[in-house]
Parts: structure tokens; C-alpha cells; sequence
């Protein structure tokens, strides 16, 4: 099976590139995330899938964005440290990205066109929208930014026992 990852650069906090093998044959769950959003908290349960199901398969990356009222401005030594102290995060945090626009990441353009939002529109309406990917690279769904990490459990579940 190709992988599909290959084809995005996805660029970690700390600088390096990750190495696209370590999603192949993975769950992964991607979500945009911001350090000074209502839904930040949402960390706190994304860190506990993470806990939960990482020795069954799953992969949570977070990719922090500045597009939605200005709410992840800092640097990325400022973005890996609030996560840490603040949620105790040992997923991996990407590189910042915008997720939008002419300048989306071109991983979340794939995201877009996979998996539509409310009434078939591909733009992300806020921080903490969810993207849940298969073992087989599929988007399964797409989950807007109050769906709460405990609320997608079901999902992952089947994904991971899925073949």
C-alpha cells in the first residue's frame, strides 16, 4: 500500500521533518489546535486518547493555527511549552500551519476535499476541528470543534480493530 504521507511534509514543532513511516498502517487523528481558545481544554482529552489507544495504533497530531482569532500567536518553543506544562501533551505537535486560504497546508487541503464540513463547505470554521484517518489512509470523518475528544472513542475503537 502507498502512503499516502509521502506526499506532505509535515514538519514537527521542534524543526524536523516527521518521517512519514511512522503513520503508515496507523489510526491517525489530526487536529487544528490553538493555546488561547475556548476549546483548548480539549487538549487535556486528546492527551488521554493518546494514553489510551497509542499501543493499539493511534496517532494524534496537532497542528497549531493562527488563522482563528489570533488564539496560537507564539512561537513554537512557546507552543511546546504551554502544551507540556500546561496538558502534559507527549503526542506529536506539528508545525505551525494555516489551514485556510491560499496558504493551507497542502496536507489540509487533502483533509478539505476528503472530508467536507456542514452543508459541503471544505473551509475549517474554527480551532479544534477533527479529521479521524484509517489504517488504510481513508478520512473516515471529520468532527467540528465542540465534538470533545471523548465523544470520538467509538470511532477510534472501530477504526483501530478495523482491517
Amino acid at each position: 500500500m502507498a502512503n499516502i504521507f509521502n506526499g506532505f511534509k509535515l514538519q514537527t514543532l521542534q524543526g524536523p521533518t516527521l518521517d512519514p513511516a511512522t503513520l503508515a498502517g496507523r489510526v491517525v487523528l489530526v487536529v487544528n489546535t490553538a493555546s488561547a481558545c475556548g476549546f483548548t481544554p480539549q487538549f487535556k482529552g486528546l492527551q488521554a486518547l493518546h494514553e489510551e489507544f497509542a499501543d493499539r495504533g493511534l496517532v494524534i497530531l496537532g497542528f497549531p493555527c493562527n488563522q482563528f482569532g489570533a488564539q496560537d500567536p507564539g512561537s513554537a518553543e512557546q507552543i511546546a511549552s504551554f502544551c507540556e506544562t500546561q496538558y502534559g501533551v507527549t503526542f506529536p505537535m506539528m508545525g505551525k500551519v494555516e489551514v485556510n486560504g491560499v496558504n493551507a497546508h497542502p496536507f489540509y487541503q487533502w483533509l478539505k476535499k476528503e472530508a467536507k464540513g456542514l452543508l459541503g463547505t471544505e473551509a475549517i470554521k474554527w480551532n479544534f476541528t477533527k479529521f479521524l484517518i484509517s489504517r488504510q489512509e481513508q478520512v473516515l470523518a471529520r468532527y467540528a470543534p465542540q465534538d470533545t475528544p471523548a465523544s470520538l472513542k467509538k470511532d477510534i475503537e472501530a477504526a483501530l480493530v478495523a482491517e
